[in-house]
């Protein structure tokens, strides 16, 4: 069950992250890491090629030291689902943060 609601955070930061400017897995790889996320590359790549295929991402390839680096941006759908999933951050945020803090 964590993993589930790990990889459901997960996308929430790839979606913030790519909103911000373009993305690539091995910074967000290490940006996740940040967070406390342990993604490897078996998980992070299949996910990211899931967004696209759903029209969350877009992808561009680009060679960068000889080497091919998938970079991704939102879509506007990915947008419109971040703002949307934003309010029902801050719904549950209040539920379940900020109501146990007055206990």
């Amino acid at each position: 069950m964590i993993r589930d609601l790990e990889l459901a955070f997960v996308k929430l930061h790839v979606l913030h992250h790519s909103e911000q400017e373009e993305v690539f897995g091995i910074g967000l790889m290490e940006e996740l890491a940040h967070h406390g996320y342990r993604v490897g590359p078996g998980t992070l790549y299949p996910t990211l090629s899931k967004m696209q295929s759903q029209g969350l991402l877009t992808c561009e390839a680009r060679t960068v030291n000889r080497k091919q680096r998938k970079y991704y941006s939102i879509t506007r759908a990915g947008r419109n689902l971040l703002k949307e999933i934003r309010q029902k951050i801050k719904e549950l945020h209040r539920e379940v943060v900020e109501s146990q803090s007055g206990r």
